[in-house]
């Protein structure tokens, strides 16, 4: 029992199951991607990622990197002694660089950073085998948000969403008594005109909104199937109803303070309240989640006793 201690945690160089054995078989495997992946990153960051409309794919890869590392000893525990798929794991290696050479040399950002998925998952079948791979699925699926998508999928999806946003937004702000008209995604408020841009009601808009509430479920972890599910259903309605508060603020600091002040530090100042008021939105919805799921096993509990 000692030795097998001591070689656990001192790391013996004829066991590779000792730590330093562990680091030697990964690093080969952590340099390749730096190499495969840093030029694609550093393109990111100097370009869409620089973006109001891709602001948060640099956000959603740090989670999904801290979902790995805080699944990685359950991953680890869970594919201890279990066998590699290579039969799986190779096909799906030769599949994400392809991927990953047609999207770099087409300059195909779909195709170049959604290889990463792939390549991880094969990475994992063929160093932990099938059971690390399921013990990393959510970090792995939570990647899909990073993801840029063409242009032509993006203007022909956010048009109609930024329709529905103003005029719903119009509609509230008349009932509330202020004098603001739309033509359009185009919100007239006193002499004021603003223009309903993607950033504020798009499809990445509801993409990141999307990730929020899905990161929100992974950490929370109901044992309900019931409350997850509703939850994750009712996620997008959320992400619409934040996306309309952030276009009512803005429309009411350009009402009240001036062009400057919506297109200024406000600006900014109403995207955090755009995924505060998800948040809350998403808090509140679960509160309610668990009060029905409380009284449906109160009401069930009733009737069994009776």
């Amino acid at each position: 029992m000692s030795t097998n201690l001591a070689t656990t945690f001192n790391g013996s160089s004829g066991q590779p199951e000792g730590w330093r054995g562990r680091l030697l078989i990964w690093l080969p495997i952590i340099a390749g991607l730096i190499v495969l992946y840093l030029p694609s990153l550093v393109d990111l960051f100097r370009g869409i990622w620089s973006t109001d409309q891709q602001a948060h794919g640099p956000i959603v890869l740090g989670i999904a990197c801290w979902l790995i590392y805080r699944k990685w000893p359950e991953m680890w525990r869970l594919s201890e002694n279990q066998p590699v798929v290579p039969s799986a794991g190779w096909p799906i290696f030769i599949f994400a660089l392809l991927l990953y050479v047609i999207g770099r040399s087409q300059d195909i950002l779909l195709l170049e950073i959604g290889s990463v998925i792939w390549m991880l998952a094969a990475i994992l079948l063929l160093m932990r085998g099938s059971a690390a791979l399921k013990a990393q699925w959510f970090p792995l699926f939570f990647m899909l948000f990073m993801i840029p998508l063409p242009a032509t999928v993006v203007d022909t999806l956010t048009m109609p969403m930024k329709m529905a946003v103003s005029y719903v937004a119009e509609s509230i702000l008349f009932w509330a008594n202020y004098p603001i008209a739309r033509t359009g995604v185009i919100l007239q408020i006193g002499q004021y005109k603003l223009l309903v841009a993607d950033a504020c009601a798009g499809l990445h808009t509801l993409f990141t909104l999307e990730a929020l509430g899905l990161l929100y479920l992974n950490i929370i972890r109901h044992d309900s199937l019931f409350r997850n599910v509703t939850l994750a259903i009712l996620i997008v309605p959320i992400s619409f109803t934040a996306n309309v508060i952030r276009v009512i603020v803005l429309t009411l600091i350009t009402y009240h303070f001036g062009d400057e002040a919506g297109q200024g530090f406000l600006h900014g100042f109403a995207g955090m309240v755009l995924f505060l008021s998800a948040l809350v939105l998403i808090i509140g919805v679960d509160s309610l989640l668990q009060l029905g799921v409380k009284l449906r096993r109160g009401s069930n509990g009733t009737l069994s006793g009776t």
